[in-house]
């Protein structure tokens, strides 16, 4: 940027497409809301704080000492990762304000007030703020930055635990010291929707099987995800009739795409980029009076605005979205969690949307907070690491299905579940869930291709027993 504040155009061109990459790999929720802010809130005797099947999850107490970097006898500094600052999207920013503000009023972690170091990574500048966080933070809870493979490598160098929401760069993705609480990511070394296509394709809708249709952006990491579908969808024994690029700064006119979408009969299409640009999509293919069995609009269009971005296309269109074992928002009458969670919404951060992203970050600030507890007053990296990946069935006080954090997600059995979006908002499909309100128990697909591994401490010259 020059000193007038203008982006030169040829900048703003490589930005929109970044951005356009990081909608995709990242998934992000939503546009506008509150300013971003540094979390915190009020601190106060109070009595433990409890959510959901979780007790006291944040309480007064009398801790002493100060054990390691960001932690002292009153404070605890935690950094939080955003893109915030470029995509302006506060989901994890609203988050964090609304764990904080709730627990530090109920006495915060022992007595300790949490504290949020909000690191705004601004899509490119991921390695500037890892560095600092290595300088300043105790460790990384709830947030998330599209191009997060930048910065692990420095994360691992100074042993930096990390609670993410989500990871979407390979080197990151299930790298050492990170607690694998996030929802499924497209950088998995499986596919984490392997029981979702398989519900659509043999129960749901088995006569798409041999029409599927692929559109992605056109980027070396948006193009791997396609990649990937194709690997899985051959295995599956499922036929591929379209598979196409797009320019991931999106294009004026969908009238070609869609055209070509109906000329190969396709069925059941995946897109892979800005649930906006799908939106557009689908009211040409209305227009035409193409129907398709089904699309799968994934977690990134688990919003009002998608919504409302395809409104007149809701009732003609099928749109799917396989939220990842994550309890939904309808489900408020049926999970004391959800309901717990937007009263807390309601009272902390007033007007602000609980998006899937906002769900997945209240999550990791509950599993923070309850393996910190666990320390005591010796609160150090080493302790809260490992209480967090003893947890063999950590559902977040209601707020997932079970997940085994002592093992790596790409080697346990995963649940899914499915929201349908519709004229009157997001509702459960008919998925025939098995345990409660999710469907538990599918194997995720291994890739056979080698798409890159995560980084690990021996990749920068350490082990577990420097962690302290």
């Amino acid at each position: 940027m020059n000193r007038t504040g203008v982006r030169p155009v040829k900048t703003q061109r490589i930005v929109v497409a970044l951005i356009a990459i990081a909608l995709v790999a990242a998934g992000c929720g939503r546009d506008g809301g509150s300013e971003p802010t540094e979390g915190g809130g009020s601190s106060g005797p109070a009595a433990a704080a409890n959510f959901g099947s979780l007790n006291g999850v944040c309480q007064p107490g009398s801790a002493k000492s100060a054990p390691t970097q960001g932690v002292t006898a009153s404070d605890i500094e935690v950094g939080m990762f955003s893109d915030v600052g470029f995509t302006k999207n506060p989901d994890y920013v609203d988050a964090a304000k609304v764990f904080t503000s709730w627990c530090n009023a109920a006495g915060g972690i022992n007595g300790r007030k949490v504290n949020v170091n909000l690191r705004d990574t601004n899509l490119m500048e991921v390695r500037q703020r890892m560095l600092e966080a290595c300088r300043e933070d105790f460790v990384l809870v709830g947030g998330s930055a599209a191009l997060d493979g930048l910065g692990v490598k420095d994360r691992l160098n100074c042993l930096l635990p990390d609670f993410p929401v989500q990871v979407t760069q390979v080197p990151n993705t299930g790298s050492d010291l990170q607690v694998p609480s996030f929802g499924a990511s497209a950088s998995e070394s499986v596919n984490p929707y392997t029981g979702y296509y398989e519900w659509l394709l043999k129960e749901a809708y088995p006569g798409s099987q041999n029409g599927i249709g692929l559109i992605n952006g056109d980027s070396p990491i948006t193009k791997a995800m396609g990649d990937k579908q194709v690997e899985f969808f051959n295995a599956f024994g499922a036929k591929i009739v379209y598979n196409d690029l797009y320019p991931v700064a999106g294009v004026s006119d969908w009238t070609p795409y869609a055209q070509s979408i109906k000329a190969n009969n396709v069925k059941g299409l995946i897109f892979l980029g800005d649930f906006r640009y799908l939106a557009k999509l689908e009211d040409i293919l209305t227009s035409m009076n193409y129907k398709l069995d089904w699309i799968d609009a994934n977690a990134n269009a688990y919003n009002q605005t998608f919504l409302d971005s395809a409104k007149s296309s809701l009732s003609s269109q099928n749109n799917f979205s396989d939220i990842s074992g994550t309890a939904p928002l309808d489900a408020a009458a049926t999970t004391p969690a959800i309901a717990e969670l937007k009263t807390l919404y309601g009272k902390y951060a007033p007007g602000a949307a609980i998006t899937f992203q906002g769900l997945r970050a209240f999550q990791t600030w509950l599993l923070f907070a309850k393996s910190a507890a666990s320390c005591g007053d010796n609160l150090t990296r080493s302790c809260v690491y490992n209480a967090a990946i003893k947890e063999t069935a950590w559902t977040a006080g209601g707020l997932q299905a079970p997940i085994d954090l002592s093992k790596p997600l790409s080697e346990q059995p995963r649940c899914f579940n499915v929201q349908q979006a519709t004229p009157e908002g997001w509702k459960a499909a008919d998925f025939k869930p098995n345990n409660g309100q999710f469907r538990c128990g599918f194997t995720p697909y291994k890739y056979t291709q080698d798409f890159g591994k995560p980084l690990t401490l021996a990749d920068v010259g350490k082990s577990m027993n420097d962690l302290k």
